[in-house]
């Protein structure tokens, strides 16, 4: 039969044991919700990015289209002029 200090000592390594396992549960809680609260800040940190990135990106193809409009439209006038019966060019 178990003594009473062996009872003792025994439920105090028990109480012990139970406290640092609740430390340690403690501080995965902890670091879990840093870690969750650092991926919610990238994650709008990302967004805004990507969100400037589309628009710069919407004014270049805006951009790109005015200037293909041009060339074909010059493209046009100068093979219309080429082309032009009676034109003294030709």
């Amino acid at each position: 039969a178990m003594s009473h200090t062996n009872y003792m000592d025994q439920v105090q390594q028990d109480v012990q044991l139970d406290w640092n396992q609740r430390e340690y549960i403690d501080l995965i809680g902890f670091t879990l919700k840093r870690m969750t609260d650092f991926l919610n800040q990238f994650d709008v940190s990302c967004r805004s990015k990507i969100a400037q990135l589309n628009e710069k990106l919407t004014l270049l193809e805006r951009k790109v289209d005015f200037i293909e409009a041009r060339i074909k439209r010059d493209e046009l006038v100068a093979a219309g002029k080429q082309a032009a019966p009676g034109d003294p060019a030709n």
